[in-house]
C-alpha cells in the first residue's frame, strides 16, 4: 500500500524535485495561494519520475510494451532508415505518453542490443506523424532469442528537453528490463518482424505488462 501511495522514484527525478520543493517555499513566502500552487506542482514532479515494479510475463513467443500511454499507431511499415532497415518491412506500434504517464521505458523482449543509436532533431508534438522522423530520438536494435530484429525508438516530445539512455551496446537484456526513459511528455515506437499484433489505436498500454505482439 505504501509503494503504491508513495512510489519508488527515478533516480533523474531527484534534482527535479529538490528545485520544485524550493520553487515551493519561495511562492509560498509570497502568498499561501502560490504555494498551494507550487505544492500540487511538486506533487506532480514527484508522480511523473515515479518507477514503479512490473510483473513480466518473460515469455520469449510475446513482446510487451516498453511504455505506459496510449497505442495511437498500429501499422506496417519500412524499417528506420537511421539503422539501414528501409528495405525491410516491419509491424509497427506506436504508443503516447502525455505528461501523467509513467515515463520510464522498458524493453518487449529478452535478447542483446546490437546498436544504440541517438539522433538530435525538433520537438514536435510526440503524437504527430512528422515525430518519427524529425524530433530528437534514441534508436535501440534488438536481437531477440529467436534471431527476429526488434527496434524501440524512444521519442522527446513537445515539453520534453532529454532522452536518457540506461544501457549499451551489446548488452544483454531480460524481457521488461528498464532501458530508460524520456522527460515530460513523449512517445515510444516499437517495430518488429515475425509477430502478430495483440492491440489496437485508442488502447491504453502499461510498459512492461501489456502483451504488443505473438508469435
Amino acid at each position: 500500500m505504501f509503494s503504491k501511495v508513495f512510489p519508488k522514484i527515478h533516480p533523474e527525478g531527484y534534482k527535479f524535485i529538490v528545485i520544485s520543493v524550493i520553487i515551493t517555499i519561495i511562492l509560498y513566502s509570497l502568498s499561501n495561494f502560490l504555494g498551494l500552487v507550487g505544492l500540487v506542482l511538486s506533487i506532480w514532479v514527484y508522480y511523473f519520475f515515479r518507477d514503479p515494479e512490473r510483473i513480466i510475463i518473460e515469455d520469449d513467443n510475446y513482446l510487451v510494451s516498453p511504455a505506459d500511454g496510449e497505442v495511437i499507431k498500429v501499422e506496417e511499415i519500412d524499417g528506420p532508415k537511421e539503422l539501414g532497415l528501409e528495405n525491410k518491412r516491419f509491424n509497427k506500434i506506436s504508443i503516447f505518453m502525455n505528461i501523467f504517464d509513467c515515463h520510464v521505458n522498458r524493453t518487449p523482449c529478452a535478447g542483446q542490443i546490437e546498436e544504440i543509436l541517438y539522433k538530435p532533431g525538433k520537438f514536435l508534438n510526440a503524437s504527430f506523424d512528422k515525430a518519427s522522423e524529425d524530433n530528437e530520438r534514441n534508436y535501440y536494435k534488438i536481437k531477440d532469442k529467436h534471431g527476429n530484429d526488434i527496434i524501440i525508438v524512444q521519442i522527446a516530445g513537445l515539453i520534453a528537453r532529454r532522452i536518457v539512455c540506461e544501457t549499451n551496446k551489446n548488452q544483454e537484456l531480460k524481457q521488461g528490463d528498464r532501458i530508460g526513459m524520456i522527460r515530460f511528455g513523449s512517445r515510444a515506437d516499437v517495430y518488429y518482424e515475425n509477430y502478430d499484433s495483440l492491440v489496437k489505436v485508442g488502447q491504453k498500454a502499461v510498459s512492461g505488462e501489456t502483451l504488443l505482439a505473438k508469435r
